[in-house]
């Protein structure tokens, strides 16, 4: 099967096996055969000729399903129509749809497109849809045109397989390595790993490549002319060429983007290759198409467990989005560690509760009376009534958050530093190394922008339009601005929801429900949380702003313009969900003053306090409830939007046309029927792992229980994701990168900014530094250098300061370090103790940050980049590639030598 093309091996053994002229039965395929070898077509064509996709093999004990390439090849015109993969012909295959309406606008313009698609050497042909009055336009690359601009394109094929070098290994290595397969032998087969039989064997993964070229065509693998580009290689060729094509005459007048922007084609996308089902079982008959093989083992929710298919995911939908799911898959497995031990620091705080001083002096202290958190409806409360919430501060807050923050810290650079190498291999696997961003075509738009001016292109020596340096800076200004006044407008949002805690905390302390009145702070959080869930979906609409800055800037590559627009989003939408978070670590309660000595907002409304129990349960508070709505709506409008969409679309057909009406489709109709992928790409996917990255690391040491929740959310989101793409997704436009581009150095970004954080949540938030001045130095073990439960006795009163009510026959008290009224100074000014946590506080953060970042750095050292195994297989290509070419010219210029020789002689003896 490796050196002959499948149709012809295919043929030879029907040849073989029906030299009746009939149809073969079943009986006569499994009969007995010479070697024992036993053959199985199926599904057997009705007429009798060769309409084969899987054939069975069985030889002695062992199965082997093959899988075949989608075939267009039928005797029957209605079949290959019904099918919807080919021309009406059955033999040209359709590469990319364009959609358009008979009553639509801009007939003219498709008129002169479509002329010039013709030109350009594409094949065309137009059918009606049998529902509605749309129009298809099937278009075919002949294998001229397809040899023309993979040229042009510098895309890489194969010409020769990979001779694979086994490295060195030593004596000892040998052993060990012959001794753990032994014992793996002994153990049950992962479940997670599939079975290689049931994927399909990807040659292009296994060989050497080159840049194509129609001069060397001869060093390429060319079994069959009709499946050496596969599906996604076509496609992309088409769209390239379309990108180019103009509707008008003037430079700035081409593209289809521009046509599908303006109402002259409705949709453009290239199709599936079949159904996602089949009625037929995929152990017994196979897949009927790589579409149905990804749903089967992969986005089917069966095999939630298994891994990911990467190399049939990078085939069927290019290697853009082959890197966001590795890249997903590769950042759930990183966090079930990052689960364990945030889970193991919960259940440590959950067992140690019954041994906690601070919450059990808070229970116990019935005779303490706190000051009122507002001014008139506000009653003065008992520092026993914040019992429940010392408890629960106490599972986030306890002696192994500190381990847990910087745990985190180093886990968010060791998963960055295994994304590199992991990164790496695919490169290396799907021949991404020697792809660089030179290669990538310039945009339409820039390219009709700057057309006037040219410069000659360092790299490839050939003349590019040029945009100058102050009108791309100038440019980069403008869109500067306009992202600063979005930021403010968000900063603007969350002041609102300030004044809306402070109005409303008095509100919810008048209330009539007791269980509110009783609960008015967490009341008030509470529904502040949510309010500001509500306004962060409400500014998702700056998605337009973004798009008209980016625009602006006129970015030369699409690459530039992801990267730029990118970046744009998740400032904003970092800004727009971090926010209130920032505003609950690092600035409740921390500038309200004291009491007598309120700092009033507007000279009326006192600002909000912290809980008695401390800040860190509003944090907690804040970051749940976020993460869990956030995850949650986003899933539904990934999935359950989609889905809604496309129901509404079959019940719509099945009113007007029958119950059956879809099942007779051809499959053009079938995918334009699908939603279309969102216009952005797989921005979307990313900015939402990438802002739930931010919410597992930046305030981890506030709520330890986020990466669980991340890597619970994540299993559903790679099915999800999956399902999507594969079943209720027209086919995107497969496209090359080598990595997910500027959303690595954002993730670089927020490792970075977490280190910062949890230095501050822990130092300021937290009372970590307080409890630990307490116990050295204040407490009953004051001196003697240990820090135990019981050198805590005494920390709760310790940090209360006393306030003399006039009105009222006892004394109140507050959280701070203040000297009492009747003190011999000044009263309520601060006590030493205070000075020396705030200067732990600043210490703890020197040190902790000092300390993270040289782990981080060293640990980013000692990893490098490219495997051992890696970079030599890489040199040891390199040096086979060099030879081969070598040989194969010299195997070139032989034979034309001997051609030479050949005509001369017969020449020669010609003569008389």
């Amino acid at each position: 099967l490796s050196s002959l093309s499948f149709s012809d091996c295919l043929l030879s053994l029907y040849m073989g096996l029906t030299s009746s002229g009939r149809a073969p039965t079943d009986a006569e395929f499994c009969g007995p055969r010479p070697l024992g070898l036993r053959l199985r077509i199926s599904p057997s064509p009705p007429t009798g000729l060769l309409m084969v996709k899987y054939i069975k093999v069985t030889l002695g004990q062992n199965n082997l399903i093959v899988v075949t390439p989608s075939l267009c090849f039928s005797p029957q015109v209605g079949r290959s129509r019904s099918s919807g993969l080919c021309f009406s012909d059955g033999k040209c295959h359709i590469d990319y749809i364009l959609v358009y309406r008979k009553s639509g606008p801009q007939s003219e313009k498709r008129e002169i497109f479509e002329r010039n698609i013709r030109a350009e050497g594409l094949q065309m042909e137009k059918e009606a849809s049998t529902t509605d009055d749309v129009i298809f336009l099937k278009l075919h690359a002949p294998w001229e045109v397809l040899c023309r601009y993979a040229e042009l394109m510098n895309i890489r094929m194969p010409f020769r397989r990979k001779i694979y070098y086994m490295h060195r290994r030593y004596k000892f290595m040998s052993r060990m390595e012959k001794r753990i397969n032994r014992f793996r032998g002994w153990l049950p087969r992962k479940p997670m790993k599939f079975d290689n039989n049931t994927l399909p064997d990807l040659e292009e993964n296994e060989s050497f490549t080159a840049p194509f070229s129609r001069s060397r065509i001869h060093h390429f693998t060319i079994h069959n002319k009709d499946t050496f580009f596969n599906n996604a290689t076509r496609s992309r060729i088409v769209h390239h060429i379309l990108q180019r094509v103009k509707y008008e005459e003037g430079k700035d007048k081409m593209g289809l983007n521009r046509l599908l922007s303006n109402s002259s084609y409705e949709a453009a996308f290239p199709l599936h290759e079949g159904s996602y089902r089949s009625k037929n079982s995929i152990r017994t008959h196979g897949a009927e198409n790589h579409r149905h093989l990804l749903y089967e083992c992969w986005a089917w929710w069966g095999v939630w467990y298994k891994y990911q298919p990467l190399d049939l995911i990078r085939r069927y939908f290019g290697e853009k989005i082959g890197l966001y799911f590795a890249w997903l898959g590769w950042y759930t497995g990183m966090l079930f560690p990052a689960a364990l031990v945030g889970l193991m620091v919960f259940l440590y705080g959950w067992f140690t509760l019954d041994h906690c001083q601070v919450s059990k002096e808070i229970c116990q202290a019935t005779d303490i009376i706190m000051c009122p958190i507002c001014d008139e409806y506000c009653p003065y409360l008992r520092l026993s009534d914040s019992c429940i919430y010392a408890k629960v501060t106490h599972l986030f807050d306890n002696g192994a958050t500190v381990f847990f923050a910087v745990f985190m810290a180093v886990w968010a650079t060791v998963f960055l530093e295994f994304w590199k190498r992991r990164r790496a291999v695919l490169a290396y696997d799907w021949d991404l190394i020697d792809w660089e961003e030179e290669e990538e075509e310039i945009r339409p738009q820039f390219e009709a922008k700057y057309s006037k001016k040219e410069r000659m292109n360092p790299i490839s020596g050939k003349p590019e339009p040029y945009q100058a340096f102050t009108d791309k800076y100038s440019r980069l200004i403008v869109s500067a601005s306009g992202i600063f006044f979005m930021i403010l407008v968000v900063i603007a949002a969350v002041f609102g929801i300030v004044i809306y805690r402070v109005i409303t905390v008095s509100t919810f302390a008048a209330f009539g429900w007791a269980l509110i009145r009783n609960n008015s702070q967490v009341a008030t959080t509470g529904t502040a949380v949510c309010i500001n869930f509500c306004i962060i979906m409400l500014l998702n609409l700056y998605e337009k702003v973004a798009l008209l800055l980016t625009n602006l800037e006129q970015p030369r590559t699409e690459s530039e313009w992801e990267n730029s627009f990118t970046l744009k989003m998740f400032l904003f939408q970092f800004v727009n969900l971090n926010s209130s978070t920032f505003y609950i670590a690092f600035f409740l309660g921390r500038f309200t003053g004291r009491p007598g000595a309120y700092i009033r907002l507007i000279n009326r409304w006192k600002l909000e306090e912290c809980h008695p129990s401390g800040c860190l349960i509003d944090l907690c508070m804040q970051m749940g409830i976020i993460m869990v709505l956030k995850q949650t709506w986003n899933n539904f409008m990934e999935l359950g939007y989609p889905l809604i969409q496309n129901w509404w679309t079959r019940r719509r057909l099945r009113q007007e046309h029958g119950p059956n009406a879809k099942a007779s489709f051809p499959q053009w109709e079938r995918d334009y029927n699908l939603q279309p992928m969102n216009a952005y790409g797989l921005f979307d996917e990313y900015l939402e792992m990438i802002l739930q990255f931010g919410f597992t690391t930046i305030f981890v040491a506030a709520f330890p229980l986020a990466p669980l929740l991340a890597l619970l959310n994540n299993i559903i989101e790679i099915r999800l994701d999956a399902y999507k793409f594969v079943t209720q997704w027209r086919r995107p436009l497969p496209s090359q990168a080598k990595d997910i581009g500027i959303w690595y150095g954002i993730l670089e970004g927020i490792g970075i900014l977490s280190v910062i954080t949890n230095a501050f949540v822990i130092a300021v938030t937290s009372d970590f530094i307080p409890r630990l001045v307490y116990a050295y130095k204040y407490g009953p073990c004051a001196g003697q250098g240990r820090a135990g439960e019981r050198c805590m006795m005494g920390y709760v009163n310790a940090s209360l300061s006393m306030f003399r009510v006039s009105d009222f026959e006892n004394t109140s008290v507050y959280r701070d370090y203040r000297e009492r009224p009747d003190s011999p100074g000044e009263p309520y000014s601060y006590t030493l103790q205070f000075w020396h946590v705030l200067a732990a506080r600043l210490a703890f953060i020197i040190v902790f940050e000092h300390m993270v970042f040289t782990i981080k750095n060293l640990i980013a050292y000692l990893i490098p980049d490219l495997p051992k195994d890696l970079r030599d297989r890489m040199r040891r290509e390199k040096y086979l590639i060099q030879e081969m070419m070598y040989e194969a010219e010299l195997e070139r210029l032989q034979k034309e030598k001997n051609e030479k020789k050949k005509n001369y002689r017969a020449h020669h003896n010609a003569l008389p």
